[in-house]
């Protein structure tokens, strides 16, 4: 059974999301403890007694996210798991998922992606962008929805997370109007999110272009595990091709239903969320109940994925 290792992203966050993990996973502190040296902050703390709000906040979310799933991965490792066949993250998860198939160092990512969320935070003044699931419509009924509520501002269909999942990102104003209209076009509701950046949408362009640039200083290697990206549901042809796509992604929809396909079509049937949560299996469930999909959330999980291999 070919097996695929799929990477969260913001979201997945919660307080004492590791603890289960780290009681019998010493690596799980060793790489936050890592992470940790390079940020100039007590990560784990963060991690482990909150407070929320800081958690949450897209400078802490981030480099949060991608250690955690760099952690897990470690552990499965360590238990002596498998290599995938490929892999693909959920936003920010795609930098996990470079970490883990070799292409990016550990090191230079947590930098990478603490930039990456100063670039976002700093694009958009807080306030002004916000987001929204919009639940109970085609794709091609959100984009026409967007449409319609845009009123000249930005509001584009941004994650394409599951049929009849889909969110939006633009203008707090216009995302607003979207979600107090959303009902009349069919939806059956739209949900403005937590969030403190407009991921994916055109708002992001400056930050698009700060990551093009970061992204020369930062030594990329061939994956030794194929990755699919969020923008184009490809691989990349080389490290070049890398930068551009982490650049792009930033401003550009994440396409996952067809990630999801696209390793369904190419003989995958079960996939292993290598991280926080289980907001990727949910999704799994979804878009395509012909694969199986199993959080790597706890130790039981993780002897439970080992033998489902064996």
């Amino acid at each position: 059974m070919s097996t695929a290792f799929i990477f969260p992203g913001q979201g997945s966050q919660s307080i004492g999301m590791m603890n289960s993990l780290a009681e019998s996973n010493p690596v799980i502190q060793d790489t936050f403890s890592e992470a940790s040296a390079i940020l100039g902050f007590d990560l784990w703390t963060i991690v482990t007694d909150g407070p929320a709000e800081k958690l949450n906040s897209t400078e802490i979310t981030q480099p949060a996210m991608l250690t955690a799933g760099v952690a897990t991965w470690r552990a499965w490792k360590a238990a002596w798991g498998e290599n995938p066949v490929i892999m693909a993250g959920h936003s920010l998860g795609e930098y996990t998922a470079l970490v883990c198939a070799g292409a990016l160092n550990f090191s230079d990512a947590v930098a990478l992606v603490a930039d990456r969320a100063s670039f976002m935070q700093q694009a958009v003044p807080a306030g002004e962008g916000a987001m929204a699931a919009v639940l109970g419509l085609d794709d091609e009924s959100v984009r026409t929805l967007c449409q319609d509520n845009a009123a000249g501002e930005v509001l584009e269909a941004v994650n394409y997370n599951a049929p009849g999942q889909v969110v939006v990102a633009g203008s707090t104003a216009a995302v607003t109007r979207l979600a107090e209209n959303a009902k009349v076009a069919g939806a059956k509701r739209a949900l403005i999110l937590p969030v403190s950046v407009p991921s994916h949408c055109a708002l992001m362009k400056t930050a698009s272009e700060q990551m093009a640039e970061r992204l020369k200083e930062v030594t990329i290697n061939q994956c030794e595990i194929p990755v699919i990206h969020n923008v184009n549901v490809q691989q990349a042809a080389d490290e070049n091709e890398i930068r551009d796509l982490l650049a792009r992604q930033i401003s550009e929809p994440v396409r996952w239903v067809e990630t999801i396909n696209s390793m369904h079509n190419d003989g995958v049937a079960q996939l292993l969320e290598c991280g926080p949560g289980k907001v990727l299996c949910g999704l799994t469930k979804r878009i395509n109940r012909d694969i199986s999909c199993i959080p790597l959330i706890n130790n039981e999980l993780i002897t439970d994925a080992l033998e489902a291999k064996a």
